[in-house]
């Protein structure tokens, strides 16, 4: 039959009219297919016989043929385009007209004259699918039908998977065996160094090419592995993987002995060696050019061949693994054009023996030998095109090509060429109809389904002839392996075999590799999943091949349930997408694969793990550690337990803010990927640090991979001497042997993870001490954990690498701060608890507390503490307990948890078996009382544990060591020692005990300083006894003495045994902090350390003890203001911020004393002893005249000052003496420019004239002067000091040399004047900026100019990164610009300046820049250019920044007279420096960063010593602005609001805060009582009302409805009521009972100033900005009457005690009286030259008083309006005036910092009140027990409190309390005859105006002297008078001198008397 024979002979031998013929079969068989996907394979078969067809007749002239061939392309085109392919179809069109075929003007063919046998597409009938592409043919034509790519899938080409490469050094042993490989494989690979993208690898390259030993050493290690594994006996899979590892790096002949080897493995072994037979192939696939023959290659295939066939009857797998194995060593011998196969011995045998696996029943092994098979075609023959191009030029280490820039591939053109022209030798229809035909119906499952596969490879289509897909997978597996992943998926989806069954599934598999393979990345795994569920879902591109879909399930299958698989949550997603798709028959399949599971062979994946030890290891003579490594693993992920566990948040450093946090777990991670070696963990005590630690530990233990690096945590107080070789002692600890130690220290890297620096009392740097990374020692990384109590000031120097000044070894620093929990976490943890430990509480119940506890919230974001209320809780609330009202401590919790421990200890010790003695020691405890013997047991080890032991947590405790020592009263063997041991909350350790958190012993010994509850009586019955810790004994916040009924107080003396007075706890802030709680909540706690003080003024055996009790006192707030603390020895005591105003410290002993921001005005240190005092403040340097410059020498050890007079001075920075001034100038000249030479020896200054002067620094000689010829504007010193360059106005640069002062050049290019010159760190190019808008870089050597060129604006400043290869400029333009000083190109611009760039400075390290702009600071990252923070905080321009040297922080001077210190790390303001008085100009850091200079316009220099800053919360009060002060009607207790957006409440009599309310979310302005006093209002700019309770500082109400901020508020006089005005222009009137808005009062135009309410409560009286009065109905919320006459706002209205009248006052300057029930105006007053901010009514009525901002105030006649006083006392604005009850006082706030008392009957200021260094801005009155109090705030946040004492004519004033802002302030301190105080000391006490004698002396005698003025004023009127004149000043003289003698006053006695004798007439 002709149709047969067509089918079956090769298209090349047919005659163009036979290949025509076939082309119109194909065409026909497609136009009557129903089947689209057959349609689409067989117009590709079509379309490929016409390319053949093309070739025969491309030079033919024969008509016929030609229209022949047009016509079945326009057949083509017309079937393709019914079809929906248009595309296609237009393709062949144009194919058509090539050949003769005509176009019609519509784009459709016009079919060629004559007759055609071809079926139009228009007869076919059927559902059509979607359209899919055809299969490309060849990328030179257009394809026959392309299918669509999937962007998501592979969407690029990827380098090489690269190993991790270490480079070895030289002539040390290597890691591994894949260290070797690489090496191996870098030396033996073609490319140059140059070439090699990792920077490790490059390097070693370089040096290693070079050292031919080095490469010799490799080499010889390689031979011995390869003897080692010959030796090996057994030669598992780990010892096969690692020989396969190095094969490709071979040298020849070691490679060919390695394949002997494996040869004869496989040959002799009786049963098949599976492990052996994959090496061989593996070496096989791997072989370099040449190193196989074709013999050994004939051989290998013989003995594969025999082995298959004696494996016949054997496992499947065994045969799948052979079959493997041939196809490895067929794809070699394919590779290798071998030739001559023994046809008859070897080709037939195994032809035929593959032929005989098509019948097998398993799919898996039918593939693979269909694959061999197709190999096995392909050896005899030649070598062609497409095998060339897969060719590789040599094989090297997988991994290795990574490592390289660029690796040669596949030619994927061509080869897809070659591709097509494969398949055109296949013949053939019917058989891809058969294969295409395969679907889902009656499928069976996979492993059955061996036949059904075996169809689409039937006899004469795939066994027989070549095939295309063999070639196209050998492609495939190139791409593959070099990373070629698009270009790989371009293959698939154009290769013409496509479709091909035995193609699909080689793809699939080749996909189940790479999603199985761990060396590529997840991005890539992911894609190969994305992959094969293409091709599963997509039929109308890949077809319904049953199988295929299949094995695809399988896979995915197998994929899902790989361990640790970062594709598992993907494949399982997808599994259940591929649940669904498709019709009924394929979710049948599917459900089917899922059922049966997984087949029969195993994923492919990664090769095994190298054995331990390797054979490396032994050839290197290793020790063996890694299985002891896996014991310590084991062991530390097996203790982690199931502890509860929340992720801690960080903070990046002490002084940044707790909202910048971070993921703490992922920055320790990012520690660990940079370079940095020492990460300092820091956080409050239960911070939860050491949680953390272990948490970190189980992360790295269970990512922890052979020969990785290993975690070791070492607990630092169980380690002796810690400072050395605590590696060592840890490794012991886990009991590594000597020689593993000496293997892990030489070869090993390790993450130290340090546990308990602070507890185990270090204060060296453990880094350094271990000698950490230095040649030959351990090499290690280290997290260390530290208490930030602990740690002090200067903390880095204890944890950094290295010189903390050194800037390379200050980046190898870092540090993190735990957070407090967040109230997320606070709840998360609450939800593990529960979970967890299964409390009695449920969720919501803790919830519930938490939400009603005031004091609890705060408590538990602290995690030890969150732990300890959650397991105390339910004992310390009773059932029905009002949780509103309740109080909770810290000290509380641990009162509470340490009772319930011993009681369930005590319950878990009943059930106990225990011995008759136990027994009888354990009831006789119960009888004494179980808890208290279990507390005093605690007390007592606590205790000594301190004083034995310094507060080492850990006792180690030896039986017959310790018998006879203190420990063996706690740990001795007596039953009840032991018993109560077991009962506390210790935990043991061999013969170590520690107490499961140092928090417990800091707690204990806390409780051995003072128990409550062995201060009271205990006669009374138990009951009574109040609980310790119980709610009930802590709830007192004043700190009233809670004592039971019936129970009195014992009186006992001060115990010398407490361990209070035998060891200092200054430094223990943990211990302070109970101790600071027992202050305040027993008032006998703090009687008795105020004994211990008192007694250290007689005996000095309690001078430890005043000391600790001083501290304690100081630390819970307790004021020493008046208080008489003469001859206290309190040395070494911390009184930083304390408040001691006033008070008398004669001859005490403050040797050490710390006095940071201490309040010491008014204190009389006279004779006390002062050595080594710490102020943390240097004195400042006067000047006489501006300074213009100031800057430290380079060493650090003397300093200079410029000024605008020309001189120069300088200071030694030891003594801050001056040791020399240079003359001035009589002309006007100024200090322009000042530098230091780099050897600190010389100076230069350039003054505004012609000259640089040169100074030689000790002498200040004049060295020489250089002549500029015009005026200096800046100089610099080149880095080696051997050259200066100056910068002049005349648009010049001149370059000097130092040595001679000759000029070497003169530099000429600016065409403006030259404004700044600096040199390049290396000192090869000099960059100046000028008025031309232009930098320029000037090459020193040859004086090449480099112009850049961008700004549009003046340039400012200019700065040299500190690399010197970036240089930035700022520009008047708002931008600073980064350039490139190579090539003058400008890296970033640096946009987003508000204004003019003034100056720009880099950071030392060079990542940061930090740029002046206005009032603000802006950090630049230099690498991205973005700005990483904005500095906001000063009220004015900025001029000048500085970086300290570390670079973490940055320094501003700014004209509002500040400098603040920056976090550049957070962007937050660390500290700000007050104390110049005009604004501050310059500003430096000393070298070592300890010190900050700056100076400024009021002729000063101030020195900060930023060194001692803290990073303790020094603030007692408000932060910011405090804006309303009112006190209570009924009670001690004042309230304050703030801009702080806080409301606080405090004791008026003891300053105690008793309550801090934070609920506001914007600042708040007003706070009013409630008439009866229970409560307190706020007004807010959140637009909120907020009532709060009194008792408890909870808010009970918050009115919303004001769409604006609450500028005012007013109860009403029953309390139901509340009235609130708005910047809104409403007043709305609050139901209190419901909350409701009961009516809303609209009227005001402008915002609403102030409110009152009538005393009937009828009227509510607003006033507003809109000028007017109004008056309203509180009823009906009319309004009344309309007060009108004010032409400006009204800013304060307040009723007459009478309520007749109301008085307004105004920004008019005048204050209006109005009678409230006519509306009319009573009286204008005027007489104020600005605003009136104040007014009140006097007590009766009859006096107004108002203030005004021009500082005035005035005293009115209400009845007349005549003004009685004017009072011009105060230089700023009156904020605020107040009555005296009595109505003869009058009390005045004002802005001037100071407030005054008025004598209103005299017009006399009887007292001035200056204790505020801030505005005044609230003021009330208020009297308490008798006594009268003066409350206030300030514009800083202090508020103070002052007794008032009126005793006749005479007003005294006393400070009671007063918060602190941490300032430090001693002026009117008396310092007479101080002993031991430095020289600097003195003077910084001197500049803050303390004085040697007392100061209130001195004020006394100035009240005399006012006295004696009045008395003489009086003797002139009375000479007038009828009295004898001697009688009178007999009379008063001796009145004045009786007052003086009962004041013992010598100094003012002798004032008097001398003022007294020249009294004329006076005997």
């Amino acid at each position: 039959m002709v149709f047969g024979s067509v089918i079956s002979s090769p298209r090349g031998s047919l005659s163009l009219q036979k290949i025509i013929t076939l082309a119109n079969v194909y065409l026909e068989n497609a136009c009557k297919s129903t089947d689209p996907d057959i349609l689409l394979v067989l117009c590709h078969d079509a379309e490929v016989s016409l390319t053949q067809a093309r070739k025969t007749a491309r030079n033919t002239e024969d008509k016929a043929m030609r229209e022949g061939i047009a016509t079945v392309y326009i057949g083509l085109g017309d079937l393709l385009d019914s079809h929906g392919h248009r595309n296609e179809a237009q393709a062949f069109y144009k194919k058509s007209e090539k050949w003769g075929g005509r176009v019609h003007e519509s784009g459709r063919p016009a079919h060629p004259s004559g007759p055609t046998n071809i079926v139009h597409a228009s007869h076919s009938t059927g559902p059509i699918d979607k359209p899919t592409p055809l299969p490309s043919q060849s990328p030179h034509k257009q394809p026959l039908s392309t299918a669509t790519i999937p962007n998501n899938i592979f969407p690029r080409n990827l380098r090489p998977p690269a190993i991790a490469f270490i480079p070895p050094e030289p002539d040390c042993r290597l890691n591994d065996t894949r260290q070797l490989a690489c090496c191996l494989g870098l030396l033996k690979s073609s490319v140059e160094a140059d070439d090699v993208v990792d920077l490790n690898a490059r390097n070693w390259l370089q040096v290693t090419k070079n050292e031919p030993d080095e490469k010799e050493r490799l080499k010889t290690l390689t031979t011995d592995v390869i003897r080692a594994f010959k030796r090996d006996e057994f030669k598992d899979a780990k010892t096969v993987t690692e020989v396969v590892y190095l094969a490709p790096v071979l040298e020849k002949d070691d490679f060919r002995y390695l394949v002997k080897e494996f040869y004869s493995g496989v040959d002799q072994s009786g049963l098949l060696d599976v492990h052996q037979l994959e090496g061989l192939a593996h070496l096989i696939q791997g072989a370099d050019t040449g190193y196989i023959d074709s013999d050994d290659l004939v051989k290998v295939l013989n003995l594969l061949s025999t082995r298959l066939r004696d494996t016949h009857q054997q496992s499947t797998n065994h045969l799948y693994q052979l079959t493997v194995a041939v196809s490895h060593v067929l794809d070699a011998m394919a590779d290798a054009n071998v030739n001559g196969l023994d046809r008859e011995k070897i080709h037939e045998p195994l032809s035929s023996y593959l032929d005989e696996l098509k019948g097998s029943s398993d799919a898996y092994l039918v593939y693979q030998a269909a694959y061999a098979y197709q190999a096995l075609l392909c050896v005899p023959d030649d070598e062609t095109l497409w095998q060339a191009t897969l060719r590789r030029s040599g094989k090297v280490i997988q991994g290795v090509s990574g490592l390289v820039s660029a690796v040669k591939g596949l030619d994927l053109n061509g080869f897809i060429e070659g591709l097509g022209k494969i398949q055109e030798g296949l013949a053939g229809a019917s058989e891809i109809v058969e294969v295409v035909k395969t679907a889902y119906d009656g499928a069976l499952s996979l492993g059955k389904s061996g036949q059904g596969f075996f169809t689409c490879l039937k006899e004469g289509f795939s066994f027989n002839m070549k095939c295309a897909w063999y070639t196209a997978l050998r492609g495939a597996d190139a791409l593959i392996r070099e990373g070629q992943f698009a270009e790989f998926k371009k293959l698939v989806y154009e290769a013409p075999c496509r479709l091909d069954a035995a193609f699909q599934w080689g793809v699939c598999q080749r996909l189940e590799e790479v999603a199985a393979s761990s060396k590529w990345d997840v991005e890539t795994r992911q894609g190969a999943v994305s992959f094969l569920v293409e091709m599963y879902q997509n039929d109308a591109v890949w077809g319904k091949q049953a199988n295929i879909k299949q094995w695809i399930v399988d896979i995915l299958i197998q994929l899902s349930s790989l361990p640790g698989g970062e594709c598992n949550v993907l494949i399982e997603s997808q599994l259940q997408v591929l649940q669904s798709n498709g019709d009924a028959e394929k979710q049948a399949m599917y459900q089917t694969c899922r059922e049966n599971g997984p087949g029969s062979h195993p994923l492919k994946i990664d090769m095994p793990e190298i054995g331990s030890p390797s054979l490396l290891d032994r050839v290197q003579e290793r020790t063996d550690v890694e299985g002891t490594i896996r014991q310590l693993r084991r062991q530390r992920l097996k203790e982690r337990g199931t502890a509860v566990y929340i992720p801690p948040q960080a903070k990046a450093s002490l002084q940044a803010r707790d909202e910048a946090r971070f993921p703490l777990m992922e920055k320790v991670d990012e520690f660990l990927e940079s370079d940095r070696q020492v990460l300092l963990l820091l956080g409050d005590s239960g911070a939860g640090k050491s949680t953390f630690n272990r948490e970190f530990e189980y992360h790295l233990w269970q990512a922890y991979k052979k020969n990785g690096t290993i975690p070791l945590h070492i607990n630092l107080p169980a380690i002796d001497k810690p400072e050395h070789d605590m590696i060592v002692k840890q490794l012991r600890k886990a009991e590594f042997t000597e020689p593993q130690i000496r293997e892990l220290k030489l070869h090993r890297k390790f993450t130290l993870i340090c546990d308990g620096y602070d507890e185990s009392q270090q204060t060296h740097n453990l880094y350094t001490s271990n000698r950490l990374n230095q040649a030959g020692e351990w090499n290690a990384k280290m997290v260390i954990a530290c208490r930030s109590e602990y740690i002090g000031v200067d903390y880095r120097d204890r944890f950094q690498p290295g010189d903390r000044n050194n800037h390379s070894e200050s980046e190898l620093f870092e540090e993190a701060v735990i957070t407090p929990f967040s109230m997320d976490q606070v709840q998360d943890y609450i939800t593990q608890y529960v979970s967890v430990h299964r409390p009695l509480w449920e969720a919501n119940e803790y919830r519930k507390a938490l939400g009603l506890i005031p004091s609890l919230k705060e408590l538990v974001r602290n995690p030890f503490l969150m732990s300890l209320s959650l397991e105390v809780l339910p004992r310390m609330i009773d059932p029905g307990q009002d949780l509103s009202t309740t109080h909770i401590t810290r000290t509380a919790l641990y009162d509470q948890f340490i009772e319930h421990w011993l009681e369930r200890g005590k319950k878990r010790l009943g059930e106990k078996n225990m011995s008759p003695q136990a027994r009888s020691a354990f009831e006789s405890l119960i009888d004494e009382g179980f808890t208290r013997n279990g507390i005093a047991y605690l007390k007592g080890l606590c205790a000594g544990i301190y004083k034995e032991q310094d507060g080492q947590p850990i006792v180690t405790y030896s039986r017959f060591k310790d018998e006879r020592s203190w420990k063996a009263e706690f740990f001795s063997r007596e039953e009840e020692k032991q018993i109560l041991r077991e009962a506390c909350p210790l935990i043991r350790n061999g013969n170590q005990h520690r107490f499961i958190h140092r928090s417990l012993l800091e707690y204990g010994v806390a409780l051995a300083i003072f128990d409550p509850q062995d201060w009271k009586e205990r006669q009374a019955p138990e009951s009574e006894l109040a609980r310790r810790g119980s709610v009930s004994s802590v709830s007192s916040s004043e700190g009233d003495d809670v004592m039971v009924k019936g129970h009195v107080t014992i009186k006992q003396e001060p115990d010398f045994d407490s361990p209070l007075a035998r060891r200092r706890f200054v430094n223990e802030p943990s211990v302070i902090q109970f101790l600071e709680e027992r202050v305040q909540q027993e008032p006998l706690f703090k009687q008795q350390l105020l004994d211990y003080i008192e007694r250290s003024k007689n005996d000095k055996k309690w001078r430890t003890a005043a000391a600790n009790a001083i501290t304690i006192l100081v630390r819970a707030g307790v004021q020493f203001i008046h208080a008489d603390l003469r001859g206290i020895r309190i040395s070494n005591a911390d009184l930083s911020y304390g408040m001691f105003g006033s008070a008398q410290l004669q001859g005490a002993d403050l040797r050490h004393v710390d006095l940071r921001g201490t309040w010491l005005r008014r204190a009389n240190l006279t004779n006390a002893q002062m050595t080594g005092v710490q102020f943390g403040e240097l004195p400042f340097l006067t000047q006489d005249s501006d300074v213009s410059l100031c800057v430290y020498s380079p060493d650090g050890k003397t300093f200079a000052v410029g000024f605008s007079s020309g001189k120069i001075k300088m200071y030694s920075t030891s003594n801050w003496e001056d040791l020399w001034t240079s003359e001035g100038y009589r002309k006007k000249v100024k200090v322009m420019s000042m530098v230091y030479s780099p050897n600190s020896n010389q100076i230069a200054s350039g003054i505004s004239d012609n000259i640089v002067r040169l100074w030689d620094v000790q002498t200040g000689a004049s060295i020489r002067a250089l002549t500029v010829h015009h005026e200096v504007s800046s100089i610099a010193y080149s880095p080696r000091g051997n050259q200066i360059a100056s910068a002049s106005r005349n648009k010049t640069i001149k370059v000097w040399d130092v040595d001679t002062g000759e000029c070497c050049c003169i530099w000429i290019g600016h065409t403006a004047h030259v404004s700044e010159v600096i040199y390049s760190p290396k000192g090869n190019q000099v960059a100046s900026r000028g008025g031309d808008r232009t930098v320029r870089l000037w090459d020193v050597k040859t004086e090449n100019c480099l112009t850049l060129n961008g700004h549009s604006g003046v340039i400012r400043s200019i700065a040299y990164s500190p690399q010197g290869y970036q240089l930035a400029s700022a520009s008047n333009d708002s931008t600073v610009r980064l350039w490139d000083v190579r090539t003058g190109e400008c890296y970033h611009i640096l946009a987003g300046h508000g204004g003019h760039v003034l100056s720009v400075v880099y950071s030392p390290v060079g990542k940061q820049v930090a740029s002046v702009t206005n009032g603000s600071v802006r950090l630049w990252d230099t690498n991205r250019g973005v700005c990483l923070h904005v500095l906001e905080g000063h009220n004015d321009p900025v001029n000048q920044v500085a970086y300290s040297p570390l670079g973490d922080m940055v320094v501003s001077a700014s004209e509002d007279k500040t400098v603040r210190l920056w976090d550049s790390t957070t962007g937050v303001c660390v500290q700000t420096l007050i104390g110049h008085s005009r604004r501050v100009m310059n500003v430096a850091f000393s070298p070592n960063g300890d010190q900050v200079a700056s100076s400024g316009d009021d002729m000063t220099v101030r020195l900060w010593d930023v060194g001692a800053r803290t990073s303790r919360y020094i603030s007692s009060g408000h932060s910011l602005f405090v804006y309303d002060v009112n006190c209570s009607p009924r009670g001690a207790h004042a309230v304050t609001c703030s801009e702080d957006m806080t409301v606080r409440l405090w004791d008026v009599e003891t300053g105690v805060c008793r309550s801090v309310m934070r609920d506001h979310a914007g600042m708040v302005v007003c706070a009013v009582y409630s008439p009866q006093g229970d409560q307190v209002a706020t007004g807010s700019y959140d637009e909120t009302v907020r009532l709060w309770s009194i008792e408890t500082g909870a808010c009970s109400l918050v009115l919303k409805g004001h769409t604006s901020r609450i500028l005012a508020i007013a109860f009403s006089p029953q309390g139901d009521q509340l009235a609130s005005g708005s910047h809104d222009s409403t007043v709305r009137l609050w139901n209190l009972g419901s909350g409701d808005c009961s009516h809303t009062l609209t009227g005001h135009t402008r915002a609403v100033s102030d409110i009152v309410y009538s005393r009937n409560g009828n009227h509510v009286i607003s006033c507003s900005w809109d000028a007017t009065i109004r008056i309203w109905d509180v009823k009906t919320g009319a309004c009344d009457n309309i007060l009108t006459g004010h032409n400006q706002g009204i800013i304060h209205i307040i009723y007459s005690p009478q309520e007749e009248q109301v008085a307004s006052a105004s920004g008019d300057t005048t204050v209006r009286v109005w009678d409230v029930g006519t509306g009319e105006c009573r009286h204008t007053l005027i007489g104020h030259y600005s605003r009136v901010t104040s007014v009140a009514y006097s007590p009766k009525g009859d006096q107004i008083t108002s203030g005004s901002g021009d500082g005035s105030m005035k005293v009115w006649d209400v009845e007349s309006g005549n003004c009685l006083w004017t009072f011009t006392d105060h230089s700023s604005r009156v904020s605020g005036i107040v009555y005296s009850p009595q109505g003869n006082l009058v009390f005045s706030a004002s802005s001037d910092s100071s407030v005054r008392i008025w004598d209103v009957t005299s017009g006399h200021c009887r007292a001035v009140i200056q204790d505020f260094r801030d505005r005044v801005n609230g003021i009330a009155w208020i009297e308490v027990s008798g006594v009268s109090y003066l409350v206030a705030g300030g514009g800083d946040g202090v508020v103070g409190a002052w007794q008032v004492q009126l005793d006749g004519g005479r007003c005294d004033t006393s400070l009671r309390w007063m918060t602190t802002k941490g300032v430090f302030d001693v002026k009117d301190a008396t310092i007479q005859d101080v002993q031991g105080l430095s020289h600097l000391n003195r003077q910084l006490l001197t500049q803050r105006e303390a004085v040697g004698e007392p100061a209130h002396r001195l004020r006394e005698a100035s009240k005399k002297l006012t006295t004696m003025a009045s008395v003489v004023s009086n003797l002139k009127a009375s000479s007038n008078s009828t009295v004898k004149p001697a009688l009178t000043v007999s009379a008063l003289v001796e009145q004045l001198i009786q007052w003086l003698q009962q004041a013992q006053d010598p100094l003012c006695q002798d004032i008097v008397a001398a003022i007294v004798k020249t009294i004329d007439g006076y005997k």
